[in-house]
């Protein structure tokens, strides 16, 4: 699969043809004699391939008067791998329209991110995309008011506002063009599976994924390594805090064969769509686990390990600065004591929350909290200490930026320029909160433990030479490579 796949028509046909779900969210097609759109799996018999026309995003089908299919929901389906597979212009743009910064800086806010002119930004996505920026947004909006209308029972007025609509027509307006249907008949088609659950900003969702999805060193590196207060395993689910752009939320979630139980509780519904945006991130939920694999596989060495346990996912996380911080105080020490020093970070400079269930105390302190810190009361060694400050206070001035439009590769330069961050800092950084899919670690002790026991390269010169096969999808050989020990991350918690 690759960039521009709709423009190959005979392979989009195919994949329509034979109902590959690995296909979803890669395009669209769309029924010129019904004028719907849906995804390549629709269980619908398919349309002649005369009928069908193919784009590249729900928003251009929107755009060219398409509406979505009732049976197969093609705006449900998996976001495209490419935007976390890429680091160019519109790869970026999409991580951040999908973070919700055109709704809330608008399109001027979205390329002043990016270091571009808006011209610039909309005439790039519309070329790739079919689609500018406001109208991939709408887009989203009206995904975000359908999870709203059918999962809860809220009023169609605090859905609008939620949704990030401006105004009431807008919302009505935008359904029924989308959707072929109004709000309030939206909402009848579904059975009431949720009629119970009305707790005031709790929502239930599914969060989809290509299959397939190994979920035992995802959930069991994040359960691992979870800090006290901030993080915990329960009854099944991974549950954390989430600080979010208008106010905060704690999200329960639980792997399922088929799709990721998602329970949120917000503060503000107007943070739904980037709070689920944040989770499939964490989980690297849009990834091409097939395309990985098959890559992976080639290696004599990796076959194996894939086969045993196919499907991996890079556990990454809902908050790039957090990240960065939890990887310093991580340096040289084992896995609990990194949970010890940001446990009494969060319990002295955390914003407590309130847990209805218990359990979670606190959100993970902001670089602008813990730049403030004194650096004496820090119980480390002084080159740490100085690594801290410099990191928190370089992020808190925003001259260090971690966000999901940065460049990787300029990036992880600019974390090696930081005093104290070795390339294992950096490498860890770029592949689990910048999501590099290529990022490798040939210094990590578990990845030499692992290379020796493979009878791979050991040293970190020649194991990266010999990982170029891997390449573009090293950040996923790691995690092959970390489960061939016995450590708790491996492992789903019992």
């Amino acid at each position: 699969m690759q960039k521009g796949m709709h423009t190959d028509t005979e392979r989009c046909v195919r994949a329509v043809q034979s109902k590959d779900a690995r296909f979803d969210g890669w395009f669209f097609t769309a029924v010129l004699t019904t004028r719907i759109y849906c995804r390549p799996s629709c269980p619908a018999v398919p349309p002649k391939p005369a009928n069908m026309t193919f784009y590249p995003s729900a928003a251009a089908c929107q755009q060219a008067g398409f509406r979505a299919c009732k049976r197969c929901r093609p705006d449900t389906s998996p976001g495209s791998p490419e935007w976390n597979e890429r680091a160019d212009l519109v790869a970026r743009a999409m991580r951040l329209i999908a973070d919700g910064i055109v709704d809330r800086e608008g399109v001027p806010g979205l390329a002043a991110r990016l270091g571009y002119s808006t011209r610039q930004v909309e005439r790039q996505l519309l070329a790739e995309l079919g689609a500018g920026p406001l109208a991939l947004a709408r887009a989203q909006r009206a995904q975000t008011a359908r999870l709203l209308i059918e999962t809860t029972a809220l009023p169609m007025a605090e859905i609008a506002f939620a949704a990030g609509f401006s105004s009431i027509r807008t919302f009505n307006d935008t359904v029924r063009e989308v959707f072929a249907l109004s709000p309030s008949e939206l909402r009848t088609r579904v059975p009431r599976r949720n009629a119970g659950a009305v707790t005031p900003g709790v929502l239930t969702l599914r969060l989809p994924f290509r299959a397939p999805l190994n979920p035992d060193n995802l959930f069991g590196h994040l359960a691992a390594t979870a800090v006290p207060g901030v993080e915990e395993w329960r009854d099944g689910a991974y549950r954390r805090t989430l600080r979010l752009p208008y106010g905060h939320g704690i999200v329960a979630l639980t792997p399922n064969p088929d799709h990721v139980a998602c329970r949120l509780t917000l503060s503000d519904l107007r943070d739904l769509t980037v709070a689920i945006s944040r989770c499939r991130r964490m989980l690297d939920l849009d990834a091409d686990p097939v395309a990985i694999d098959d890559q992976l596989r080639t290696d004599p060495v990796l076959a194996p390990l894939v086969a045993k346990a196919p499907g991996r996912r890079v556990p990454r996380t809902v908050d790039e600065a957090e990240f960065a911080v939890r990887a310093v105080l991580g340096q040289q020490v084992s896995t609990a004591a990194a949970r010890t020093h940001a446990a009494r970070l969060v319990t002295a400079h955390g914003d407590p929350v309130d847990d209805p269930e218990g359990g979670l105390t606190h959100l993970f302190p902001s670089p602008e909290q813990l730049a403030a810190v004194d650096p004496e009361s820090l119980a480390m060694p002084g080159t740490r200490r100085t690594t801290f400050t410099t990191l928190v206070g370089q992020l808190a001035d925003g001259t260090l930026n971690l966000g999901v439009e940065t460049d990787w590769s300029e990036t992880r330069a600019r974390l090696l320029a930081l005093p104290g961050f070795g390339p294992w800092t950096a490498d860890v950084i770029a592949m689990r909160a910048l999501g590099d899919p290529d990022a490798f670690l040939p210094t990590d002790l578990g990845i030499r433990k692992a290379a020796q026991e493979l009878g791979l390269p050991s040293t970190p010169a020649a194991l990266t030479a010999r990982a170029a096969a891997w390449r573009p999808w090293r950040a996923y050989a790691v995690q092959y490579l970390w489960a061939t020990d016995s450590h708790p991350i491996n492992f789903l918690p019992v």
